[in-house]
């Protein structure tokens, strides 16, 4: 029986009527009348019991019907994994980042990449200024950020990895030579703006210390470069996830433990339903592995 027969017979089973199969395959009705004609003939029974009034599958077709479902829907699946795994080849996913640490990502890459091999992921360096606008833009395709994120039209995946918050100061500032510091330490301090929206920067940056009393706002910095020259000449103490220890280590700089700042996390986000099967595959991948502790 040709694939074309028993899709006819498969749609004409659940339509129970010519002319509607026919118009839902693209087919004349007299074709869909010879394909099932040409079964019957072949099997030697009715598949279906045909009057002017109306059409339905006689036992033999009910028993035909229920075994060719599956097996056509499984032909069907393999065809498109065929066809999937074929597109791999030239396929690419836009990773926004706002960080320079990919490296940290190596056991998430190297996973995504066993799974869909052939998908090459590229990295897109994001600021801090508005880095969800990117994702609604369709200038990336799935972006990796700090929590929380509240966002309209945004779907937040899985957590990628969690770090420490540190804070970022110049060498030469009083705080440098201290074992840690506090978020209270901030209120005799200012703190670079530019990171936004609001809610999302407060998660990192406080508009107060724990008391209440407010933190200094200073110059804006929209990415990682500007928030180190601001820091660096004293104008502005930051917070900062811990990554930036391995990452951007100056002579100028130095990093000091917050002690009571929450561990940060880092998840995925992408488009509310704009997510693909390349994200879903790296979406499952981060979940498999679960956060990564750096």
């Amino acid at each position: 029986m040709e694939i074309r027969d028993i899709e006819i017979f498969l749609t004409l089973g659940q339509e129970l009527h010519f002319g509607r199969t026919a118009e839902r395959l693209r087919v004349s009705p007299a074709r869909v009348s010879q394909a099932i004609k040409k079964q019957e003939r072949r099997l030697g029974g009715a598949l279906f019991d045909r009057s002017s009034h109306h059409v339905r599958l006689t036992p033999l077709g009910r028993q035909l019907y229920d075994d060719l479902l599956p097996v056509h829907r499984a032909l069907r699946q393999s065809l498109e994994r065929a066809a999937s795994t074929a597109r791999r080849g030239t396929e690419v996913l836009r990773l926004g980042m706002m960080s320079s640490n990919s490296e940290d990502l190596r056991p998430v890459l190297a996973a995504f990449s066993s799974r869909r091999p052939g998908c090459h992921v590229r990295i897109r360096a994001m600021g801090y200024d508005d880095p969800f606008s990117a994702l609604r833009r369709g200038t990336v395709d799935i972006l990796l950020a700090w929590l929380p994120i509240r966002e309209a039209g945004l779907t937040v995946g899985p957590v990628v990895y969690t770090e420490p918050v540190v804070l970022c100061v110049s060498a030469a500032h009083r705080l440098a030579a201290r074992d840690s510091v506090s978020y209270e330490d901030l209120a005799y301090e200012a703190v670079p703006t530019g990171a936004a929206p609001g809610y999302w920067r407060e998660a990192l940056i406080p508009a107060r210390t724990p008391s209440g009393q407010p933190i200094a706002e200073g110059p804006a910095a929209g990415d990682g470069t500007q928030l180190l020259a601001i820091v660096a000449s004293g104008e502005a103490v930051c917070p900062v996830h811990a990554h930036a220890l391995r990452y951007y280590a100056r002579p100028d700089i130095a990093y000091i433990p917050i002690r009571d700042a929450p561990l940060g996390h880092w998840a995925l986000c992408w488009r509310t339903g704009g997510d693909t099967d390349v994200i879903r595959d790296l979406a499952d991948v981060v979940e498999g592995l679960g956060p990564l502790p750096l």
